[in-house]
C-alpha cells in the first residue's frame, strides 16, 4: 500500500481530533488544565483506534488487545454523534460571531453556548454509543417468507438461514461467532448460506475467531461466499481457513441441492472487490444452470443483482449494507446499493439483504439491529 494512502486517513483523524478538541475544550473557555486533560484523553482514545488496525504489530495476542481495541472502536462510533451534535453548535457560534460583529463578536454569548453544548453533546454521544453496544450484542432471528412458482412442490417450506457480516477479528472474538452459530442451529434450518465478510485482518492472527463456524448444521449443507473484506487482506489465507472449517465455498460456481427427489440450484460469486482469480464471474457461476428451475444466488453486495437480469435467478441472498449500522448512516447506503435491508426487487431479481449478524469496526449498532434472516420458501 502506498504511504500516501496510509497518511490520508491519519490526516483526517488528526484533523477531526483537532476539531473535537477545539469545540470541547477551547470554545467553552475552560481553564488550561482542563484543555490539557481533554487533549490527553482524545490522544489516548485515538491511539486505541489505531490499535484496531494492528498498528502496533503482533506483540500482543488478540485476546490481550481486545479490551483496548473495543474502547477505541467505541470512541470512533461516538465520534459520529459528537460530529452530528457539535457541527450545529459550531454553525450557531459562527452566526453569533457575524450578527454581533459590533459587540466583540458576541464572545461571552458564544462561550456560554459552548459551555452548555459541549458537555450536553458529549453525554448524548456517550449514551447513543452505549445503547448501540447493547443493540449490537443481541442479534436476533428475523423471519421472511418468499413464494415462487418455480420452486418444486417437494421443497415447499424449505428453510434457509442467511448469515452475513460476522466481521470476526480484532473486535469480535470466537465467543461472538459461537453465539451466532448457536442462534442459527437453534432454528434447525435446511440450508445455511454465509454471504461474505466473515472476517477482518490476517488469517494467521484471527482464524481462531471463526473456528465455531465448523459447528454449523444443516441437512443440505453450509455454503459461503466471499465479501469485500476477504478481498482486502490475505484472500488466499482466508480461503484456506474456510476450507479447513468445512465451509463449501461458492467460488463462481453452482451446486444442485436435492431433497425428496426434487432439485434446486445454489450458485454464488466472489465479491465485486475481487480481481484476478478472485474476480466475480456470473457466467461461470450459472453455467449449465436451467433458467426454468429454481435458482438461489449468493453475492455479498445487493448491487451484484444488476448483472442477473434475464438470467433466471429466483432469489439473491446478500449482506454488506449492515442496514447502515449506525443511524443516520442508512440514508447514505442508497448512494452505493439499490437496497438497504429486507426483501426488494433489483433489476427484476428478488434480493434479500441481511443487516448482518456482526458489525464492522465498532461493535456498535444504532437503530440497525443485527439479524440472521431465516427464509421460508413457498411454492406459489
Amino acid at each position: 500500500m502506498s504511504g500516501w494512502l496510509v497518511l490520508v486517513p491519519i490526516a483526517v483523524l488528526v484533523g477531526f481530533l483537532v476539531f473535537l478538541w477545539h469545540r470541547l475544550a477551547v470554545a467553552p473557555g475552560w481553564p488550561w488544565w482542563v484543555r490539557g486533560l481533554i487533549a490527553l484523553l482524545l490522544a489516548a482514545l485515538a491511539s486505541l483506534v489505531l490499535a484496531a488496525f494492528d498498528a502496533w504489530g503482533g506483540a500482543f495476542t488478540p485476546a490481550e488487545m481486545r479490551p483496548f481495541v473495543w474502547v477505541g472502536m467505541a470512541f470512533m462510533a461516538s465520534c459520529l454523534y459528537l460530529f452530528l451534535g457539535l457541527v450545529p453548535v459550531w454553525l450557531a457560534s459562527i452566526l453569533i460571531w457575524l450578527v454581533r460583529w459590533r459587540h466583540d463578536h458576541g464572545a461571552a454569548a458564544r462561550r456560554r453556548l459552548n459551555r452548555v453544548a459541549a458537555p450536553l453533546v458529549t453525554a448524548v454521544a456517550v449514551a447513543a454509543t452505549g445503547y448501540g453496544a447493547w443493540e449490537a450484542a443481541n442479534p436476533r432471528i428475523t423471519t421472511v417468507e418468499m413464494s415462487s412458482p418455480e420452486l418444486p412442490a417437494e421443497l415447499d417450506g424449505l428453510r434457509v438461514a442467511l448469515v452475513a457480516d460476522i466481521h470476526a477479528g480484532a473486535v469480535r472474538s470466537a465467543d461472538f461467532t459461537r453465539r451466532a452459530v448457536e442462534l442459527v442451529n437453534a432454528q434447525r434450518p435446511d440450508l445455511v448460506v454465509i454471504a461474505g465478510d466473515l472476517v477482518d485482518g490476517q488469517s494467521a492472527r484471527y482464524a481462531p475467531e471463526i473456528a465455531p463456524l465448523a459447528d454449523l448444521e444443516a441437512p443440505l449443507g453450509v455454503f459461503a461466499t466471499t465479501g469485500n473484506h476477504e478481498m482486502y487482506r490475505d484472500t488466499q489465507g482466508w480461503m484456506a481457513a474456510f476450507d479447513a472449517l468445512g465451509l463449501q465455498m461458492l467460488t463462481n460456481r453452482s451446486v444442485p441441492l436435492e431433497r425428496d427427489g426434487a432439485t434446486v440450484t445454489l450458485a454464488g460469486v466472489h465479491d465485486l472487490e475481487g480481481d484476478g482469480e478472485w474476480a466475480p464471474d456470473v457466467d461461470a457461476a450459472l453455467e449449465g444452470v436451467d433458467p426454468a428451475g429454481f435458482t438461489m444466488f449468493v453475492a455479498h453486495q445487493p448491487r451484484q443483482a444488476l448483472a442477473l437480469e434475464g438470467l433466471g435467478v429466483d432469489l439473491q441472498l446478500s449482506g454488506h449494507t449492515h442496514g447502515g449500522q449506525m443511524w443516520p448512516l442508512r440514508y447514505l447506503v442508497p448512494l452505493q446499493q439499490p437496497t438497504v435491508d429486507g426483501l426488494a426487487t433489483v433489476a427484476g431479481t428478488p434480493v434479500l439483504t441481511s443487516r448482518g449478524v456482526g458489525a464492522w469496526g465498532p461493535a456498535i449498532r444504532v437503530l440497525a439491529s443485527p439479524e440472521v434472516p431465516v427464509i421460508t420458501l413457498r411454492r406459489g
